[in-house]
C-alpha cells in the first residue's frame, strides 16, 4: 500500500525530488508587487498594499471588515481581546487543533478549556460542548459560569481543521443559548464555505492566517474578519497602536497592539490573492484523485462535510490501526515524500495538561490515526475555476 502511495504522489506531483506537506506557490504578480513597495521606500505598516489586501478578502470573504495582521496569532489574539476576553476569564477549544490556538487563550491570562471534535468535520463537536455546558456551568445574567471555579467561560473557539468548516449553525445555537461569544479559528479555511458562506465570518470574529503553508501567503500575516463593521473599524485601531490621527501629534486613546501587517507582506498576499480561485481548483482535484486512490481501501480519505465546500488545505487519511499509521509514516518521509501524524492533543502538552477538559474519545482517536499527505497546489491541475 505505501509504496503504492508513494508512486502515486510522486506522479501526481509529476517530481522525484522530495514533496513537501504543502508549499507556497508562485505564479503571478508576486515579485512584481513586492518590488514595487521596495521601490516605494514604503515596506512597513503604511502603503497602499494593504488596504488592497483588505479589500480583496473583505470581497471574497463577504466579511464586513478585514483588518490585516502580522499573522495568524495575533488576528485570533485580536479576535478574542474584541470579544472581552479578560484575564481569569476561561475559553472553551478543541483539544485537536494547532497550538497557537492555545498559546493565545494562555498568554491572554485565560483558561483553554478542551472539547472533543465530530467524526464529519474534524472540528469542535456541538453536541460535546452542550454536554460539558450542562455538566459544568451555569447561565447568569452577566454571563456563563464554571460552576467549580465560579470562573466567566466567555467565548467558544472551533477550529475549522485543514480547511473543513465546522458544523456552525449548531454551534451557534449553543453559544447563544448560553451566552457565549463566537470566535472562529479560520487560520487554515480561506476558500472554505459553509452552507455558502465563508468561514469566519459566521462567529462575532474569525481569524486567518497567511503563513507560508497556508492556501495563500504572506511570508507571515493573519487577519481578523469582523462581523460587525464598527467593531472592524475598532480593531484596526487596536492594532494599529490605537494611534489617534493627527498631521504630527502622537496620541494614543487606549491599550493597543502591534499587530500591523507590513506593506511588503500585503503585496505578497494581493498577488495571492489572484490566484486563489486556481489554487483552490487545483487542490480540489488533488483532493478527488487522493479520494479514488484510497477507495475501497482500508485507508478512509477525509472528505468535506455534506453542508460544506472544503479549501482542502491539508489532505489527511485515516488509517485502520496505529501499526499502519506508523507504517505509512515512517515509509513515505523515508521516501522523500513528506507525510505527518496529526497534532498531539493539547492536554497532553506539559503547559495545558491541568486544563479543564470533557470526554476526548474521538479526538484521541485520530490523535493515533490520522495522517496529513502531500497537499501543495499542482501545476497541471491548476487551471481556472474555483467556489
Amino acid at each position: 500500500m505505501t509504496n503504492n502511495l508513494v508512486k502515486f504522489i510522486r506522479e501526481m506531483f509529476d517530481t522525484n525530488e522530495g514533496i513537501p506537506l504543502h508549499a507556497p506557490t508562485f505564479q503571478g504578480n508576486e515579485k512584481s508587487y513586492v518590488g514595487n513597495t521596495i521601490e516605494s521606500t514604503f515596506v512597513s505598516s503604511v502603503g497602499k498594499y494593504v488596504d488592497e489586501f483588505e479589500r480583496a478578502l473583505e470581497q471574497y470573504t463577504q466579511s464586513s471588515k478585514v483588518v490585516a495582521t502580522v499573522n495568524g496569532t495575533s488576528a485570533l489574539h485580536t479576535s478574542l481581546y474584541m470579544a472581552g476576553v479578560a484575564p481569569g476569564d476561561m475559553v472553551i477549544t478543541q483539544a485537536l487543533t494547532f497550538v497557537a490556538t492555545c498559546n493565545v487563550i494562555a498568554h491572554m491570562g485565560a483558561e483553554p478549556v478542551f472539547i472533543d471534535v465530530s467524526p464529519t468535520s474534524l472540528g469542535m463537536c456541538s453536541r460535546a460542548l452542550d454536554d460539558y455546558l450542562h455538566a459544568s456551568a451555569r447561565r447568569t445574567a452577566s454571563g456563563c459560569v464554571h460552576r467549580e471555579s465560579g470562573k466567566t467561560i466567555k467565548a467558544v473557539v472551533p477550529m475549522h481543521t485543514f480547511g473543513h468548516p465546522v458544523a456552525l449553525d449548531a454551534l451557534v445555537e449553543v453559544c447563544d443559548h448560553w451566552n457565549l461569544v463566537l470566535v472562529e479559528d479560520a487560520a487554515e479555511s480561506l476558500g472554505s464555505f459553509y452552507k455558502g458562506t465563508h468561514t469566519g465570518t459566521v462567529g462575532a470574529f474569525g481569524a486567518l492566517s497567511f503563513n507560508g503553508n497556508k492556501i495563500i501567503t504572506t511570508g507571515g500575516g493573519g487577519a481578523v474578519l469582523c462581523k460587525q463593521k464598527d467593531d472592524g473599524i475598532r480593531a484596526k485601531h487596536l492594532t494599529t497602536q490605537a494611534k489617534v490621527p493627527h498631521p504630527f501629534e502622537f496620541y494614543h486613546d487606549e491599550l493597543g497592539f502591534n499587530f500591523r501587517m507590513p506593506n511588503i507582506n500585503a503585496a505578497l498576499g494581493c498577488a495571492q490573492m489572484e490566484q486563489l480561485p486556481r489554487f483552490l481548483a487545483s487542490k480540489r482535484r488533488l483532493a478527488h484523485s487522493y479520494h479514488d486512490f484510497f477507495e475501497n481501501t482500508p485507508f478512509q480519505f477525509v472528505k468535506e462535510p455534506e453542508y460544506a465546500v472544503s479549501n482542502y488545505w491539508l489532505n489527511a487519511v485515516i488509517c485502520p490501526d496505529v501499526s499502519s499509521r506508523n507504517d505509512l509514516l515512517e515509509k513515505t518521509n523515508a521516501a522523500g515524500v513528506m507525510t505527518r501524524p496529526v497534532w498531539q492533543l493539547m492536554h497532553r502538552l506539559p503547559m495545558f495538561a491541568k486544563a479543564e477538559r470533557g470526554d476526548l474519545q474521538y479526538s484521541e482517536y485520530l490523535e493515533s490515526h490520522l495522517v496529513n499527505i502531500p497537499s501543495s497546489p499542482v501545476a497541471h491541475l491548476t487551471n481556472a475555476g474555483g467556489h
